[in-house]
């Protein structure tokens, strides 16, 4: 254990003004109360609340914080009170106290409706001051570092504890550090023999490899400084923790991950920041959808950074982070680099987020909470972001995936309220059906007699669940919707090639298709089961552009191998023109996506799948499908105009469907056939000018996958 003195000099080394007495006058107070008392290592109990105080010195806080720290368990523990602590150290300090002693005895092994009383005393406490927690961060910090001399079984409710809220809570406050060390302890304790395997893996790979990082270091260094640029640069292995969450994420073993070593640069200016991050992205190769600017959007705590992943030595992929040596004090103490002092001085920072605007911002939410329940998920939901926890207005948790909507939420509770939905409120606002939902909101599911599902809401909910319980439904629906939609897509199409749909030109191509009848034909046209064109080229197969004049529309691209089949991707749907790169899929060939898809980033770890395409020159025919939003009055005679004007373009439409109607509009997804990018641009340019068009963008879905 320190001694007062040893305290004394850490707290002097960043601020040579503290103040000597009043330290050691809590450190003498403290050490009298917890005399006699053990903690169950057999060590003299003061020994805890002196290294909580040493764990804060190093995030250079301010006397008052660390006074806490040695006092924080005299109320809950020893004879001590509020009112002594009060007279002897003051108001300031018996506060901060009282609001510590007020969280001791939280215990995620309790009752819920315990737990949720514990977790509105902590709120309570942040937003009184937000030390407290910081206290009690350092707390459960140096609990963790000593968790091996507790009985087994409360090693693991404390583990437990730490990774679902401490952890969480600390990097939600912008203390990675804390946060890493923190699951790092309790992934010890949890699973010990998963923590082995990962660190003899980086042992084996350093051994095969050398060091790794001490390479990329002098690499990053030498590129610096040929650019002329000052910046201090660090290397590290990332934790277990990280390593095996990234594992179980991807579900990939060890061998197949890539960037597990990050990078640091720390430079003197934000002007410095960008430069460097051009230097290095001359040098090697920037992983597409990894680069993030939270420098121009910081985060809620204050964090800037820049963060980019590229190829870097021997091809292994690595995350640097790029930022000042201010941004890099608030990267490292958080929310606490407000009360943190700098060359001895308690200097504002620019970069350091109020506390109390922020605690604001993370307690609004909770005010209204009057289930118990309700509440505890709350906050413990508000800690996390990989999934989407919701409420009915009973209270009842709802767990989603992210991005999901109020029909998901819908189908999730009963498949017959999800059938009949009409209409949606989030905490109590009337939302589109579209809307994604975000953690903690409360939906109320409107629903109506006779309301059956759409088409459209196919494209608008993501769980398996939903999407087969519409499916099912629009089997069973009356046909007569997708006959009459079929009829006019049918109608078009014919007129784009000088002829018209007839009833016997319908009853010829359904008998040449294998189709019972004409209804049936365009049951199937209206529902998006055969496309338009394909009738047409049934009936006069004459009237397509010759083989020889235009571009192989099975391979239009170059790059692949000759036994490579080929398809676009549905996600992105890229067109000749625009740039496009190559995915492997085993069984599925090489499927073609947008250079700026956002599917690809799933792929960033793999770059042995990536394959270098590009369109054949010539002439490609009408045979590319595009998506387009459009938005058009809800008037007499619009939407017959509207497929006129694509017609004139010479693209045909191959699918149409309602996404919402609306009294004054109607939203809706056409999908189009065009050649290339130009004739892309024409037709949207032709139904832009058209005043009934209200909205116009090109729709693309990186949910459809291949």
């Amino acid at each position: 254990m320190i001694d007062a003195d040893d305290l004394i000099a850490l707290v002097r080394n960043y601020n040579p003004g503290t103040d000597a007495a009043l330290l050691r006058r809590a450190y003498d107070y403290g050490r009298r109360m917890h005399e006699g008392q053990s903690r169950h290592s057999g060590e003299p109990y003061f020994t805890h609340p002196v290294a909580v105080a040493a764990i804060l010195t190093e995030m250079r806080l301010d006397d008052a914080t660390i006074v806490t720290a040695l006092l924080h368990d005299t109320i809950e523990d020893t004879k001590s009170t509020y009112s002594e602590v009060a007279r002897l150290f003051g108001e300031e300090i018996a506060e901060l106290v009282d609001g510590v002693t007020k969280l001791t005895n939280l215990e995620l092994s309790s009752t819920e409706t315990k737990q949720a009383e514990n977790f509105r005393k902590l709120l309570i406490a942040m937003s009184r001051d937000l030390r407290v927690i910081l206290v009690k961060l350092a707390d459960r910090l140096h609990n963790m570092r000593t968790i091996k001399s507790m009985r087994p079984e409360k090693q693991a409710q404390k583990a437990r504890e730490t990774m679902d809220i401490y952890a969480p809570l600390a990097g939600r406050m912008g203390m990675q550090w804390m946060r890493d060390e923190l699951e790092d302890l309790a992934f010890r304790v949890l699973n010990p023999e998963a923590r082995n395997s990962i660190i003899r893996r980086f042992i084996t790979l350093q051994r095969e490899t050398g060091d790794v990082v001490h390479k990329i270091t002098a690499d990053i260094r030498h590129e610096l400084e040929k650019a002329g640029i000052e910046a201090d640069v660090y290397g590290r292995a990332k934790k277990p923790y990280s390593v095996w969450r990234k594992m179980q994420s991807k579900e990939m073993g060890f061998s197949r991950l890539s960037d597990i070593y990050g990078f640091r640069v720390i430079c003197d200016s934000e002007m410095d920041c960008y430069r460097i991050l051009g230097v290095i992205h001359r040098r090697w190769r920037a992983v597409p959808g990894r680069f993030k600017d939270y420098i121009s959007q910081p985060k809620s705590n204050g964090y800037r950074s820049l963060h980019t992943t590229v190829s870097g030595r021997d091809g292994k992929r690595v995350e640097v982070q790029i930022r000042t040596r201010e941004m890099h004090e608030v990267a490292e103490a958080g929310v606490a680099a407000h009360w943190a002092y700098k060359d001895g001085e308690r200097t504002a920072n620019p970069f350091a987020v109020d506390p109390a605007k922020w605690i604001t911002t993370l307690t609004e939410r909770f005010d209204n909470a009057e289930d118990h329940d309700e509440f505890l998920e709350h906050v413990k939901l508000e800690m996390y972001s990989d999934q989407v926890f919701c409420f009915t207005p009973k209270g009842d948790v709802v767990q989603l995936p992210r991005g999901a909507t109020p029909l998901d939420f819908a189908y999730a509770i009963h498949t017959r309220i999800g059938d009949s939905c009409v209409s949606a409120k989030v905490d109590g606002l009337r939302v589109p059906l579209w809307t994604r939902l975000k953690n903690g909101q409360s939906v109320e599911i409107i629903t109506a007699e006779g309301q059956r599902p759409q088409a459209a809401w196919i494209d608008l909910v993501v769980t398996g669940r939903a999407k087969a319980a519409i499916r099912r439904s629009l089997r069973e629906e009356d046909r007569e919707r997708f006959i009459k939609l079929g009829r006019e897509l049918a109608r078009v199409a014919f007129e784009h090639v000088g002829r018209k749909a007839t009833d016997k030109a319908l009853r010829t191509a359904a008998k040449q298709m294998g189709f019972d009848d004409a209804g049936e034909l365009l049951a199937r046209l209206g529902s998006a089961e055969i496309a338009a064109r394909k009738v047409v080229q049934t009936l006069y197969p004459d009237l397509s552009p010759a083989e020889e004049d235009v571009v192989d529309v099975t391979r239009p691209v170059a790059g692949l191998e000759p036994d490579q089949s080929y398809q676009r991707a549905d996600c992105c749907q890229p067109v000749p023109g625009e740039r496009i790169v190559g995915i492997a899929y085993r069984g599925k060939g090489v499927v073609a996506h947008a250079i700026d898809c956002p599917v690809l980033a799933e792929f960033e770890d793999q770059p042995e799948r990536w394959i270098d395409l590009r369109w054949h020159e010539g002439r490609h025919p009408a045979a590319h499908t595009v998506s387009l939003s459009v938005t058009i009055s809800n008037d007499a005679g619009v939407l017959g105009r509207i497929c006129t004007l694509i017609g004139e373009q010479k693209a045909n439409i191959s699918n149409l469907r309602f996404i919402d109607r609306k009294q004054d509009f109607y939203r809706l997804i056409i999908e189009i056939d065009v050649r290339d990018v130009q004739h892309l641009h024409a037709v949207m340019t032709a139904l832009d000018a058209e005043s009934d068009v209200a909205a116009l963008e090109r729709h693309r879905d990186p949910g459809r996958k291949p």
